[in-house]
């Protein structure tokens, strides 16, 4: 057997042991053989939020890649214009960027001019609109107002408990006859003869 026979008897350097990794061309498990691989079920929303985080962060790189390129050619082009000597295209530069520096920031005052009027013109509407809202409101409860001194004044002559015996005799007294026919234009045509 082997050089420590007593700790392995049937070991060998030689001997392949017989578990272990199977060879390329060794047929699929019986087992395994009618298993069909699924891929993980995957949360839409969850790759939907994946997928937008991915694409914020690439865009934050592509930025930041930018950003440095441009940069470093902005300090490669002043380098090579003070390699070259040229002060005067620096200079032009330099008092172009600062017109370019005062003209933005007229363009922000003119802009912060509109904003400030555009927010009184808002201010003024939204008074206007409160202002409006009130007078109809005051008019509306001026007609309730009128309403119910109209009910009132007509609560004068409802029926009650105490009239009750009054209204009756007065109708029967002066009987009304409601049976009539009216034409199109609103006259009483016939009317039926009170028995």
């Amino acid at each position: 057997p082997g050089p420590f026979p007593g700790l392995c008897p049937g070991w060998s350097p030689r001997a392949v042991p017989a578990r272990g990794r199977k060879a390329r061309q060794d047929p699929i498990a019986k087992s395994k053989a009618v298993r069909v691989k699924l891929p993980p079920p995957v949360d839409p929303e969850e790759l939907l939020v994946v997928r937008e985080r991915y694409r914020q962060h690439r865009l934050v790189l592509s930025a930041l890649r930018a950003e440095f390129r441009a940069e470093m050619l902005q300090r490669k082009r002043e380098e090579r214009l003070a390699a070259e000597g040229s002060v005067e295209q620096l200079e032009e530069h330099r008092r172009l960027m600062a017109w370019n520096n005062e003209e933005n920031a007229r363009q922000q005052a003119r802009r912060e001019e509109r904003l400030r009027k555009e927010e009184e013109e808002q201010k003024r509407k939204k008074l206007e609109i409160s202002e409006k809202q009130a007078r109809k409101m005051e008019a509306f409860l001026e007609e309730k107002e009128k309403e119910v001194l109209q009910l009132q004044e007509e609560a004068k002559n409802f029926i009650t408990p105490e009239n009750l015996e009054a209204r009756i005799e007065e109708c029967l007294d002066n009987p009304r006859n409601y049976n009539f026919a009216i034409d199109k234009d609103g006259r009483i045509v016939k009317r039926t003869v009170l028995s």
